[in-house]
């Protein structure tokens, strides 16, 4: 079995706690099997997917692998591996054969998949869903420090404690669509 990136033969390897893989020595890439993925998920407790976490650790200290841009097929089965962004300051991809359920980690990749908490939900990743919630809640926070930028942020912290204090109120519609008004020139 080659690499699927730089094409040098794939020898074994171990990552983590005890997950194995089949290891590049030239480009250190990591392709893990379904087999080996699902055994040791097993022996794990699984954390809960949460797409806030990317946005919390945004600034992640971590340089992708000058091979991340590469589309890579299956070194198990040779299909085209899907892509799923890990966005942060600078993103990457993981990839996963869809065919086969394998996985395979460009340098360091594992690592931070583990210091995020998303090693035990990989599949989850790939979805559609978890792909919408990140970026949303990266929207939500380019517009939060948005606000930061322009009111400063002692006046900022005051307009996000207002707007969770009127999120949790039955009628918190009512009194921001006054505060629109009163913004808009509109008298009540």
């Amino acid at each position: 079995m080659d690499c699927p990136k730089c094409k040098s033969p794939l020898v074994n390897g171990l990552l983590s706690d005890m997950l194995l893989t089949k290891h590049c020595r030239e480009c250190e890439g990591d392709w893990i099997s379904r087999l080996n993925y699902q055994t040791w998920k097993s022996e794990r407790v699984e954390h809960p997917p949460n797409p806030d976490v990317l946005t919390k650790n945004y600034h992640l200290p971590y340089t992708p692998s000058h091979l991340d841009a590469k589309t890579a097929p299956c070194p198990e089965c040779s299909s085209v591996m899907a892509r799923g962004k890990i966005t942060l300051k600078e993103p990457f991809y993981l990839e996963h054969c869809l065919t086969c359920g394998g996985i395979w980690c460009d340098r360091g990749e594992w690592e931070v998949l583990e210091q995020l908490k998303l090693d035990t939900n990989i599949a989850q990743i790939f979805s559609g869903v978890w792909q919408a919630q990140v970026r949303a809640s990266h929207a939500n926070e380019l517009e939060r420090q948005a606000v930061i930028d322009k009111v400063g942020i002692e006046m900022a912290q005051r307009v996000f404690d207002l707007a969770d204090i009127l999120e949790k109120q039955p009628n918190g519609d009512f009194a921001a669509a006054y505060l629109m008004r009163r913004f808009k020139g509109e008298k009540s």
